[in-house]
C-alpha cells in the first residue's frame, strides 16, 4: 500500500527519550509501509511536568490524557503509549489501533556494584515509584527498605551511581529500546515479580472516525498474538477496579497447547505492604482473551482481592 500526500503523518509523543524512542520504532514502520513521510510531534503531559508521586496525581493515566487530547483535536494524527499507561477504560473517540510485537515484558534490577535483589545486604534502599513493585517487594521478605522514587530512566539510574538507593527497579522493556541493557544486574522471573498489565507493549491510538488510517495502522503494526495478551491482562485489571497504579501483577502468554495455541495468564493482587496476596491463572482460547481476562478477575475477586486493594485509582 502506497500512498502520496505533501501532509506528514503525525505521531504524538511525549518528550522523554524512551517515549521518542519508542514513537520512531512506529514511525519508521509506519513511513515504510505507507509510503508518506511521517513526522513526530511532541506533547507535555501533567505525569511529566508534576514531580509528585504518581498515585498522588491521578496514575501512570496522566501520561495519557495530554496524548489523546491532541489527537482529538487533530493537532496530532496518531498517538503512541506505553500500554501499561492505559487506563481501561477507553475514551469516545478515540481507538486502539495496533498493538505492535512486544518486548520482553519483564523487570529488571539495576544495583550498585553489580549486586542482584538477594545479593543486596539487609536495609539496602531500593527504589521505585510503582506500588506494585514496591509490594512485591516487600513480599520477598528480603528486608529491603523500599523507597519512592521519580523521573526518568537517566534520573533513575544516576541515583544508583550517586549512592542516593542501592537499586532501581525498571522494565526491561525500555532499557532494551534504548539499549542500555548492560545496566541491568539482574532479569527478576515473573515468579518473584509480575509485571504490569500491558508492560513491554505499545499502544498506536487513532481517532475512531479515521477509519483508513485506523485499518492501515492494524494491517501493518498488530501484532496477534501480542494483542491478545493484553486484551487478556487490561480485562483482567478492569474487572479488579484496580486502574494502571495499584499493585496487581499479570502476565499473558501465547503458548503451544495439545490442541494448538492457548492463553496462559497469571495474576496477582497484593497488599500495599506485600503481606496478603491473592495470586491466581487460568488458560483459554486467544480468540476469547477478553473472556479468559474476566474468569480470572473473577476467581480473584472471589477469594478478596478486592479487600486487598482498596480504592481504586482510574
Amino acid at each position: 500500500m502506497t500512498q502520496t500526500t505533501t501532509q506528514p503523518l503525525r505521531v504524538g509523543t511525549r518528550a522523554s527519550a524512551l517515549a521518542r524512542t519508542q514513537s520512531h520504532l512506529v514511525a519508521d514502520r509506519l513511513a515504510a509501509a505507507l509510503g508518506r513521510e511521517v513526522a513526530l510531534v511532541e506533547v507535555a503531559t501533567q505525569g511529566d511536568l508534576s514531580h509528585e508521586p504518581l498515585a498522588s496525581i491521578g496514575g501512570t493515566g496522566v501520561f495519557v490524557s495530554a496524548l489523546r487530547d491532541a489527537l482529538l483535536r487533530g493537532e496530532v494524527d496518531v498517538a503512541v503509549h506505553s500500554l501499561k499507561d492505559l487506563p481501561t477504560a477507553e475514551p469516545e473517540g478515540v481507538v486502539i489501533a495496533a498493538v505492535p510485537p512486544r518486548e520482553d515484558p519483564r523487570d529488571v534490577v539495576v544495583g550498585r556494584d553489580g549486586l542482584t535483589l538477594g545479593e543486596l545486604p539487609n536495609g539496602s534502599r531500593v527504589g521505585t515509584g510503582s506500588p506494585r513493585r514496591a509490594a512485591q517487594l516487600h513480599a520477598l521478605g528480603l528486608g529491603l527498605d523500599v523507597v519512592p522514587i521519580r523521573g526518568n530512566v537517566d534520573t533513575r539510574i544516576r541515583k544508583v551511581h550517586e549512592g542516593q538507593v542501592d537499586a532501581v527497579i525498571l522494565a526491561r522493556a525500555g532499557l532494551a529500546r534504548l539499549e542500555r541493557l548492560d545496566e541491568v544486574t539482574e532479569v527478576l522471573d515473573p515468579l518473584q515479580m509480575l509485571p504490569a498489565p500491558g508492560q513491554g507493549a505499545l499502544a498506536v491510538e487513532t481517532r475512531s472516525a479515521d477509519t483508513g488510517l485506523t485499518t492501515a495502522l492494524h494491517e501493518y503494526l498488530d501484532d496477534l498474538a501480542t494483542h491478545a495478551c493484553v486484551i487478556a491482562e487490561r480485562r483482567l485489571l478492569a474487572d479488579l477496579e484496580a486502574g494502571c497504579s495499584a499493585p496487581v501483577g499479570a502476565l499473558a502468554e501465547v503458548v503451544e497447547g495439545d490442541d494448538g495455541e492457548e492463553l496462559w495468564l497469571r495474576a496477582v493482587a497484593l497488599s500495599p505492604d506485600g503481606h496478603l496476596a491473592v495470586r491466581r491463572s487460568g488458560t483459554g482460547p486467544p480468540a476469547d482473551a477478553e473472556g479468559l481476562g474476566a474468569a480470572v478477575a473473577a476467581e480473584m475477586l472471589a477469594e478478596g482481592a478486592a479487600s486487598l486493594l482498596g480504592e481504586p485509582v482510574p
